[in-house]
């Protein structure tokens, strides 16, 4: 009886164990509001002020130099979180206009991260700024990422949702009407084809007058006969023993074999 109440305790106690682990593991990251309120109040009135060239300067300056500038201004920064937050306020100004003021902050906080959020007043519209903190390994929470992000009314999102529906369909017809002119040209394809290949063939066979052929044989035929006759009558005529204008050849005739006999 003592061994099995022994065992009881045991197992009782285990899960009291395995319940504060997970009741430490599941608590909220810590922070002070006061210095997270001071960080962020710093961030916005930076943002706010800060103009291209501040903008230029912090972009051109070594993650080693900005983050020196950081740890001696005790700001909970980091180089690439800085530089995000300047350009997400930057993108915001462009959609909302000049910055006004804002209001309260609202604090999130899970195990990992610190959300802070209020809204603010632009030139243009309202405007909802969202400030991330994240927690390192040690606990101390880090400037992760801002964003502003316009409110719109519902009549301004279902316009933009037309125009964008407008501008998506509309490219998608264009894009068809495009396809469908290529397709129907496809037609002519076979016979720009066959009259390219027909002015080749001409350009690659090019033919000679139906008549010089001709002529040049029978005009080479004719001083071949010509030499000939004039030979024939020479040799005729020293045999003879008279001149060539004893005689006349009138035809040249083969025999059909040149033996002798």
């Amino acid at each position: 009886m003592k061994k099995k109440i022994s065992i009881l305790l045991c197992m009782l106690a285990a899960v009291l164990c395995f319940t504060g682990c997970g009741s430490k593991q599941n608590t909220d990251v810590d922070y002070d509001k006061a210095t997270i309120e001071q960080v962020t109040d710093f961030l916005i009135d930076y943002c706010a002020s800060a103009d291209e060239a501040t903008t230029e300067q912090w972009n051109s300056m070594s993650e080693f130099a900005m983050e020196q500038q950081f740890v001696s201004a005790g700001l909970p920064f980091e180089p690439e979180s800085f530089l995000g937050a300047i350009n997400a306020w930057k993108a915001g100004v462009d959609e909302c206009g000049s910055y006004i003021s804002h209001g309260d902050y609202k604090y999130t906080a899970s195990r990992t991260e610190l959300k802070v959020v209020t809204k603010a007043e632009f030139e243009k519209r309202d405007a909802e700024i969202t400030v991330l903190f994240k927690a390192d390994t040690r606990g101390n929470l880090n400037l992760d990422s801002m964003t502003v992000a316009g409110e719109y009314t519902r009549g301004e999102i279902l316009e933009k949702a037309g125009l964008n529906t407008i501008l998506g369909m509309g490219t998608v017809f264009v894009v068809l009407i495009f396809i469908s002119l290529i397709i129907s040209l496809f037609r002519f394809i076979p016979k720009l084809q066959k009259a390219f290949s027909r002015k080749q063939e001409e350009a690659a066979v090019a033919p000679a007058p139906a008549d010089s052929i001709p002529a040049a044989v029978e005009l080479v035929e004719e001083a071949d006969d010509t030499e000939l006759i004039a030979v024939i009558s020479a040799a005729i005529a020293a045999a003879e023993g008279t001149t060539t204008d004893g005689f006349v050849v009138r035809s040249i005739r083969r025999r059909p074999s040149n033996k002798w006999n």
